[in-house]
């Protein structure tokens, strides 16, 4: 089972989405969205996946929906 947890990664748009609104920086985004800017960072270097709310705070911080912000690929399917 661990090795399909491997081949499976949570992708993002995080820092394409903020240059396209702005410029925004990673602190206005973490301020629209209640946490710090460390967790953008984390975010955007794929390093953490955020929880579910907060992927939909994120998502609405662009006015997109959750699939244009998070993609979730598994090279089994």
């Amino acid at each position: 089972m661990s090795t399909d947890m491997e081949k499976s990664e949570l992708k993002n748009q995080v820092r394409r989405l903020r240059f396209e609104n702005g410029e925004m920086t990673q602190q206005q985004l973490a301020d629209k969205t209640g946490v710090t800017r460390q967790t953008i960072i984390a975010i955007e270097a794929g390093k953490y996946a955020p929880s579910l709310t907060l992927a939909f705070r994120i998502a609405k911080a662009f006015a997109v929906p959750i699939g244009n912000v998070f993609q979730y690929e598994n090279e089994d399917s």
